[in-house]
């Protein structure tokens, strides 16, 4: 079997999402580029995330088609080739149904940046790209038009997708877009909603690149 450490990492993600409540049942994906290979590692289709071990990740092509594994992929599988083949910068992407980001992808709206994090992690408003059935090449394709080269997209009526260089990262994405999703709700029953300004969210983000152990020295 190949690529046993990057089946790892994708399961233990997978595993993640599942005992952070960020999914239920088995719904949800999660894949991982094959670094300077036209392939990806991808979560299986229907199975416990409990129960789900490196045997069951599958290796796709970029067109979606099974390269090694037994299991039947994800079926969002379209969805995730497509943000790599438009995006050389995505080397992960995690799909998740989070209470608070649905809510704001069910009300078709987008998700404001409000708190510094939302800034430094996303660096964007995270926009809804308009309903299409799940598993179908034209959410895929509408998914990556409304993403363009942000780091997380809303689909509407459904969920959260977060990219990034890594699985950290997409992650991280998803986590700080449902948070940010939550407090937005709060903040609204409170009477008001204060979004931080364009130029405030550019030095943010940029202070971010060289936060902590990132600084060049």
């Amino acid at each position: 079997m190949q690529y046993l450490k990057e089946r790892k990492m994708v399961l233990e993600v997978a595993q993640k999402i599942n005992k952070e409540k960020m999914v239920p049942g088995t719904w949800g994906n999660v894949s991982l580029k094959i670094k300077d290979q036209p392939l990806l590692l991808i979560t299986p289709s229907g199975m416990k995330y409990e129960t789900m071990t490196i045997d069951d990740i599958v290796l796709l092509d970029l067109a979606g088609e099974v390269v090694e594994g037994e299991r039947i992929p994800s079926i969002e599988k379209h969805l995730h080739a497509h943000i790599y083949e438009q995006r050389s910068d995505v080397g992960a992407i995690v799909h998740v149904h989070t209470i608070h980001a649905s809510a704001f992808a069910v009300a078709g709206k987008s998700i404001p940046v409000v708190l510094e994090e939302t800034a430094q992690v996303i660096g964007h408003t995270v926009p809804v790209a308009s309903y299409a059935p799940c598993g179908t090449d034209q959410l895929a394709r509408q998914t990556v038009q409304t993403l363009g080269e942000g780091n997380a997209v809303l689909l509407a009526n459904h969920g959260l997708v977060g990219v990034g260089a890594d699985l950290n990262q997409a992650l991280c994405v998803c986590q700080v877009a449902e948070k940010t999703a939550q407090v937005c709700l709060l903040a609204a029953s409170l009477g008001q909603i204060n979004e931080l300004c364009p130029e405030d969210i550019s030095l943010l983000r940029k202070q971010f690149a060289d936060y902590g152990q990132n600084k060049k020295k």
